[in-house]
């Protein structure tokens, strides 16, 4: 296998593919995963397994969307440090925010299909979220529209079939960023970062990612200030409640052809 490079979002594996009981040898293309460190004020807080790109994006939509500050001007300064294993992450916030983070500090690695590994206490899981207001309706056309365009956006998923993607579209359905990782919470919290950075309007659209809807992936929409979640797969009850609960919108099995809509149908129309 070719060595891992820094920022490399796949790399070529041999393999031996037996079909119809012939052999064929090629080479196949693997989604990179390695281990990202975040470190916040020169101290280690949590190592998620990600592809490594869009690094900054991930730092600041991390950080946003774990509340671990209250926006992007909160972040002083993102500086990436290859390691021989692994990418480093140096986080600088305000003494204030770096205090606050000492209480709830994460002490496991992340693994790529979780969201909150590492969290010790119950009550960090459900924590404290903003209520989403009111917001103009969005054109059931333009959801359709949105799920319809992404696949063409996910040029890493195209190279290894291994990739979620998250998307940011505005109110007709324009795909306007999009962001793939092996993890699927990870592609939008590098989502979030590029949506922070390049001055859009969370308000303004909807997100929509390519798996299913899960607690964490609801939390850090209603994080980013976004009414409406698309999701390609099912929603779980948790998922529902809290969107529910907080003003979101989910409209989930979005296919193309049509969705269920699972919490505050008032915004489709």
């Amino acid at each position: 296998m070719d060595r891992l490079s820094e920022h490399s979002a796949f790399t070529g594996a041999a393999v031996a593919r037996l079909h119809h009981g012939a052999s064929n040898n090629f080479t196949d293309q693997l989604a990179v995963e390695t281990p990202i460190a975040f470190v916040y004020n020169c101290e280690p807080y949590v190592v998620m397994m990600a592809s490594p790109r869009d690094l900054e994006d991930f730092a600041r939509g991390f950080s946003i969307s774990e509340g671990i500050v209250a926006n992007n001007s909160d972040i002083l300064a993102v500086d990436q440090t290859a390691k021989s294993s692994g990418i480093s992450l140096g986080i600088e916030i305000p003494p204030d925010r770096a205090a606050l983070l000492i209480e709830r500090m994460r002490s496991i690695a992340g693994r790529t299909g979780c969201g909150i590994c590492g969290i010790s206490d119950i009550e960090q899981v459900m924590r404290a979220l903003p209520q989403l207001p009111h917001s103009a309706p969005i054109n059931a056309s333009a959801i359709d529209a949105a799920i319809k365009a992404l696949p063409a956006h996910q040029t890493f998923n195209k190279q290894t079939g291994a990739v979620h993607a998250a998307g940011f579209a505005n109110a007709n359905g324009e795909l306007l960023l999009v962001r793939e990782d092996v993890g699927r919470h990870n592609a939008l919290d590098k989502l979030i970062g590029a949506i922070i950075c390049a001055g859009l309007s969370p308000a303004d659209g909807m997100v929509v990612i390519t798996s299913r809807c899960s607690m964490e992936m609801v939390q850090k929409t209603i994080a980013l200030g976004c009414p409406v979640l698309v999701a390609v797969s099912a929603p779980t009850s948790l998922a529902v409640q809290i969107a529910q609960d907080h003003g979101l919108t989910i409209a989930a099995f979005a296919r193309g052809d049509g969705f269920n809509l699972y919490s505050h149908p008032e915004r489709i129309v």
